[in-house]
């Protein structure tokens, strides 16, 4: 979940469906073989937005809607996963992987931050079963004009004034 408001009622069905899989898989393979990561992303224009409304940190913001989602969430009576990483506690890994990414020439970087370029992986969308064509829409979203396709996907996003940011080969941002 993106921690910035209230869990909605849609919010709940991954969870649940998660779960189900998580104990199929234990009852299957033993609970000492299955690893199940739900992660909170912890950085996101709408935390920094609510942020800067409320005149607080992003922690502020963060840590309410954690602990509230962890409370809506187990009134579901779902195992606890076995591991629940935040976003910012992981930004070394993805720099890397960005890097990674645009150095094999799948992803490009633009003004407003890296893009992965979905044209570059032929069979992309074949894990969902949906072709590019499926998936394309004419929808952008404010400040990814200079994307190169409308399907290409923000990897990292560069730095505005205020906000958090992480200095990269690749520039500042998130």
């Amino acid at each position: 979940p993106t921690v910035y408001d209230f869990a909605h009622i849609g919010n709940a069905r991954p969870v649940v469906v998660f779960d189900t899989l998580f104990r199929l898989l234990r009852l299957r393979y033993g609970a000492e073989h299955v690893v199940y990561a739900r992660n909170f992303t912890d950085i996101d224009d709408r935390i920094i937005a609510k942020a800067a409304k409320e005149g607080v940190a992003l922690g502020v913001i963060t840590e309410r809607y954690e602990r509230q989602y962890k409370a809506d969430v187990a009134a579901l009576n779902v195992l606890d996963p076995t591991s629940e990483p935040r976003a910012t506690a992981h930004i070394p890994g993805m720099v890397r992987l960005v890097e990674q990414l645009i150095a094999c020439g799948c992803a490009y970087k633009a003004p407003s931050g890296v893009y992965y370029a979905v044209e570059t992986k032929s069979d992309y969308g074949k894990l969902s079963g949906r072709s590019l064509e499926d998936m394309l829409t004419v929808a952008r979203i404010e400040g990814e004009d200079d994307k190169r396709a409308s399907a290409d996907f923000a990897l990292w996003k560069a730095a505005r004034p205020g906000e958090p940011a992480w200095e990269t080969s690749f520039g500042a941002g998130r």
